[in-house]
This record gives C-alpha cells, structure tokens and sequence, in this order.
C-alpha cells in the first residue's frame, strides 16, 4: 500500500476501508449444532447469519456424497491440499489449468492500448483491467484438471497472439506460459499454495506474472490477490478474491494498487474494486472503480485522491456478454478455448484439448471421464517410477529451469524461462509447404517422456 495512501486520510474511497477490516465476520456461521461437524462453516453471500443451517443443505452434492466426502477430507484440515487429495470428476469442468491459464488473453486488446498509450498512467489503466477481466471467468466452481507432467496447450487464432503453456513440474504442480503478438510479450511461472479449512479452501497465487510492452520495452509486474472458494461440500459454492493487486511498472516505478473489497452482509461490497494509479513518488494520478464482473472505470485525480473538477469518469474495460445457462458458466471465450478453432496446424500431441478425460466429460460421460482420469493418473505415476528407476530427470520442452527466485507474498517461486524453441517449431511448420491433412481430433494425448512405457 502506498505510505500516502488516500483511503488512509480521508480520500475518494475512504468509505471502503472499513468493509476490509469486517471480512466474513457478519455472514459465516458454524453448522455444528446441525451437521454434528466439528470446525463446518457455511457461508451464504446473499443472506446473512440466520440463514447458514439452510445454505447447508444447498450445493451440487447428495447427502451421502457430501457426509462421505466430509469424512475423508476433514483429517486434512489446515492443510496444502494442492496435489495431495484424489478428487471426483463430478466437481471437475472439462479444461485443464493450462487451458485456463489462457483465459486471461479474451481481453488482450487491453495490453495492445497499453503498448499504443503515450501517457504512462493510462497504461497502468488498460493492464490492471486487462489483469482484473479474468475474474469473470475465475468465478467459476468447476475445478479444472490439474495437468499431467509434460502437458501443453497451444492457441493462435485470437489478436494475433501466439500462446504456449506447459507443465513443466509435478511436485510441485507448477505451468509456465508465454504468449506474444505484435504489441506485448506475456511470461508466467505459476504455481499455487492452499490451505484447506474444511468447507473451504484459501488458494495463493505464487507465481510470477511479467508483460513486456513493446513499443518502450517497458516491463510490468503483476501480484494478484489470493482467492478464497466456499463451501466446497455443503452449500452452493462460490468464490472471492479479498485483498489487493498491484501492478507495478518496474521500468518507471509507477505502480497501481487496486482493493478487492470483500463480500460482506447480504452481497455487499461483492465484486466491487476501488483503487489509484500512482507516479513513481507514490503520488495518485488516477482513480480506479468498479466490479470485476461487470467493468471498470477510470478518472483523473488530484494529490488528496480527489476527481479532479472538470473531469468524469471513463469506462477502461466491461464484460462480453456470456451464454445463458451454460452448464459450466462458461463464456464463449471458454468454448473457444476448448474448440480446435484456436489450435495451429499440427497440434502438439501433448495438447489438453486432447485429454480422454477432459473430452468425455464435455460430452457429459462422468463413468469415462473418471475411468480416463485414473487412467492417466496410474501412467503418470508409472512414468515416475520409471524415469527415477533410470536415474533420468523431466525436462520441459518449451521452458528451461533457471536459478533465478521470485519472492511472492506467501513464498518463494523458482521461476522457468521461455526459451524460444517453440517459436522455432511453429515457425517451421507454418513455413512448410507440406499439404498433409491431420485429423487433430484422432491424435492420442501423449505427453509421456517414454513412448511405450504402459501403466502398471
């Protein structure tokens, strides 16, 4: 938080700081008298304390599921739960991490008016909404599937961009991404950290975010908040983000600093982000507002954090409109992410879009999907073995391993490079005079390091 912060001394958003200060207190009830759990916490975000016993009963699962499941995770309690638990694919939606990853590029145009922008305050305007627009998408309750080891995704057909993601490591789970077009480069190592609460879950964001505008080479950071997912087992799910995103441009020093208000009683405060951009002295130049499942607006402010007179607000970003009662809240964004209209000529085999599992679940075969699931899971850990029995090491294709450290808020991330040879390899193959026809949707995911090792 900047030390002259205006929320501190009175300023636009002044009103908001006490929302920070009561997160959760008003709306979260224990259920024990009812359920006979100890530690159960339901939340509702429409109600309030009186309604929680109720809120309990509600949610995607069966009585006896949710008893079942209760018992089995409860020992788990204060626990990093990342890859730990095996998960029934009921809870699942039909996309992997990496593909989710790329979610975050349906709004890229936003960094495009970055690179053009002349003013370097305005800037920070277009990528901090540009960061807040995958939200939308993040309030989704379907877990996706976490990645096998050497697992890609690739997409192209969308702003011009090139986009590669990989897993790169299984314990820990960690991705790298990059993506590029004309007007920026975008490199992330990611990696996640829980801590599961019961009918909970806290999920923090270690991974490093970089964008690369091309224009001035100006480079930017990007700190997300964490996320908290609610009552997993009994209740409806849902999902919040309290806290604060700073995107800071290392090349300058100007940073902003956006407050994730938390959901407090009866829905208030949910969604909503108030926050400024401000200059290198840690001086507000411009004021941020709005929800980050609708849009985002922006105004010129003085040194108090005040609108400057004469001045109105400006809307940066909004929301594409979305499918109606779509199963898995999916936006169109999402379908075509899922669709081979944004994979290149000659798909990788290692391409989530190609996962037995994730496929039989989009045609809603739960019985497959959770055959396939398994199945992959014992190959996986089949090719472990091998590869530790054979003294041999994973090595990612498209990332390399470097001995650089990022410290995040909640640890630090070993960080892996782009190395430029998927660059190389989709080169030569859209440069290819080759008029072979591959039928994409017939090739047998294989990200496997040994090609006949089979499962055992």
């Amino acid at each position: 938080m900047a030390p002259n912060d205006p929320k501190q001394s009175g300023g636009f958003f002044a009103s908001i700081a006490n929302s920070l200060s009561n997160f959760g207190t008003a709306m979260t009830k224990s259920v024990n008298g009812l359920l006979g759990y100890e530690g159960l916490e339901v939340v509702n975000p429409e109600g309030g304390t009186e309604d929680a016993e109720e809120e309990a009963r509600r949610g995607r699962w069966k009585q006896e599921d949710r008893d079942g499941y209760w018992k089995m995770m409860q020992k788990y309690i204060g626990s990093d739960v990342t890859s730990m638990v095996t998960l029934p694919v009921l809870i699942f939606e039909p996309m992997s991490m990496l593909q989710k990853m790329a979610e975050l590029m349906e709004y890229s145009y936003l960094l495009d008016l970055a690179d053009e922008c002349e003013d370097p305050y305005m800037r920070l305007v277009y990528s901090t909404s540009w960061a807040i627009s995958v939200y939308y998408a993040f309030q989704r309750t379907w877990k996706p599937f976490n990645p096998i080891l050497g697992e890609t995704y690739e997409m192209v057909n969308h702003g011009g961009i090139t986009f590669i993601a990989e897993q790169v490591s299984h314990h820990p789970p960690m991705s790298a991404g990059h993506a590029e077009n004309e007007h920026f480069i975008y490199d992330i190592s990611s990696k996640v950290k829980t801590k599961f609460l019961g009918n909970s879950i806290d999920i923090y964001p270690l991974g490093r975010t970089r964008v690369t505008l091309k224009k001035d080479g100006v480079v930017l950071d990007l700190v997300p908040p964490p996320t908290k997912v609610n009552n997993l087992i009994f209740g409806r799910t849902w999902v919040d983000s309290p806290g604060e995103m700073i995107m800071t441009n290392l090349t300058t020093g100007d940073k902003a600093v956006l407050y994730f208000q938390p959901c407090g009683w009866f829905g208030a405060g949910r969604y909503e982000i108030d926050g400024y951009v401000y200059n290198a002295a840690e001086e507000p130049k411009i004021l941020m507002t709005g929800k980050w499942n609708e849009s985002m607006s922006y105004q010129p402010c003085d040194s108090e954090g005040e609108p400057l007179p004469g001045t109105e607000l400006k809307e940066a970003w909004r929301v594409a409109d979305a499918p109606k009662n779509d199963k898995f809240q999916y936006t169109y964004f999402a379908h075509k992410i899922n669709s081979f209209d944004t994979a290149p000529k000659k798909l990788l085999a290692s391409d989530s879009r190609l996962r037995p599992d994730r496929y039989a679940l989009e045609h809603g075969d739960l019985s497959k999907a959770g055959f396939e699931k398994s199945s992959l899971e014992e190959r996986q850990r089949a090719e472990k073995k091998n590869r530790e029995g054979k003294g041999h090491k994973f090595t990612p294709k498209w990332f390399d391993f470097t001995n650089e450290v990022a410290a995040t808020p909640w640890g630090d991330l070993e960080v892996y490079q782009y190395n430029g040879k998927y660059t190389e390899h989709r080169t030569t193959i859209d440069s290819s005079s080759s008029s072979e026809e591959i039928d994409i949707r017939s090739t047998e995911f294989n990200p496997w390091q040994y090609e006949d090792l089979a499962a055992n």
